[in-house]
């Protein structure tokens, strides 16, 4: 059986790492043009990062919740993003990043479903204890 609660850890730890690095890459050479939308996405890894940690023991209810939370802020940043990025696109504005603006979309679009399985995978990990 997947112990989801360490699949939702591993996902986290990834993406936590992954998505700064993947803005860094995004918005090289013009992040200071609008500083928060790439701060945000360093926030989201380090909340990623930090619940992800918190929830390194199974038993720990206080871990789990942040790890939940974590995904919760991800999700939120997700959906505003890729809303905000559709209607850039559908205006005609070219995204900054060195690949086209669909594909960047369909990145933001793939990342904010691992955010969603994320958050379902640590909010519905049960303990042993609880499922017998």
């Amino acid at each position: 059986m997947i112990d989801r609660l360490r699949l939702s850890r591993r996902l986290a730890y990834v993406f936590g790492v992954l998505t700064p690095i993947a803005e860094t890459v995004r918005r090289w050479g013009a992040w200071w043009e609008y500083p928060p939308a790439y701060l945000d996405d360093v926030l989201l890894g380090a909340l990623l990062v930090g619940g992800a940690w918190a929830a390194r023991r199974p038993g720990s209810s206080r871990g789990r919740a942040l790890l939940a939370a974590a995904w919760g802020f991800a999700c939120g940043m997700a959906y505003y993003s890729l809303a905000a990025h559709w209607l850039a696109m559908r205006s005609g504005q070219v995204d900054p990043a060195p690949i086209p603006t669909g594909w960047v979309f369909a990145i933001k679009l793939f990342g904010s479903l691992v955010f969603v399985a994320g958050l379902v995978l640590a909010v519905s990990h049960r303990d042993d204890a609880s499922s017998s």
